[in-house]
């Protein structure tokens, strides 16, 4: 990216957070991504609170938005200012999580009824249960996972474990294993970036 930025039409922030991605891309510089984490994690995850109404579903989203953006911040240009960049990519994500989670809330079945002009309609239940054989493969998978799981680090493990298995809440993992709650979101969104990775790896195999 070039350094050279015409800086008279953009705002000293914008230009400041410019330089920071230069850094994290040519330096790969940690402190250079998690500072820009920091100036806008709470932005993010206010306008996705707004979208989902829901903290925990915010929370996630947020780490999703860092972890796309970051792995795409080569195809960053200063031609817009990097909240602006940033925030398309989350609200995007966030579509995305709402028009699969309203997918996954419906269950099509093998009935059909008139609609008022004699023509069919396939019609559509929320599913009060599981299907069997659903279960068996979702549990199939969660076992896989686990053994995967187990390949990261040993502080990233137990991050996931609390967080996705033990289904604990961002301030329950913070207070038991003492550490600062912005700590553990970060390193939550590292734990990810590392799980995904080794599952590109297994791919197939899960």
């Amino acid at each position: 990216m070039d350094e050279n930025i015409n800086s008279r039409e953009l705002t000293a922030k914008a230009v400041y957070d410019i330089k920071l991605v230069n850094r994290a891309l040519r330096d790969a510089d940690q402190k250079a991504y998690a500072e820009l984490m920091e100036r806008y994690r709470e932005s993010v995850y206010f306008m996705l609170l707004k979208m989902v109404n829901n903290k925990e579903d915010a929370d996630d989203l947020t780490i999703e938005a860092f972890g796309k953006a970051f792995k795409r911040l080569h195809q960053y240009t200063p031609e817009y200012a990097f909240s602006t960049w940033l925030f398309k990519i989350a609200t995007n994500n966030c579509i995305d999580f709402m028009r699969n989670k309203r997918k996954k809330n419906l269950l099509s079945i093998d009935r059909t009824i008139k609609n008022d002009e004699g023509g069919e309609m396939q019609m559509e239940v929320k599913a009060d249960e599981p299907d069997p054989e659903d279960s068996m493969v979702k549990k199939q998978k969660v076992e896989a996972l686990r053994a995967v799981v187990e390949k990261l680090k040993p502080r990233y493990r137990a991050l996931i474990e609390k967080r996705y298995f033990e289904e604990k809440s961002y301030e329950e993992i913070s207070e038991e294993m003492e550490i600062p709650l912005g700590t553990v979101k970060a390193q939550l969104f590292r734990a990810r970036d590392f799980l995904q990775n080794i599952l590109k790896n297994a791919e197939g195999k899960i």
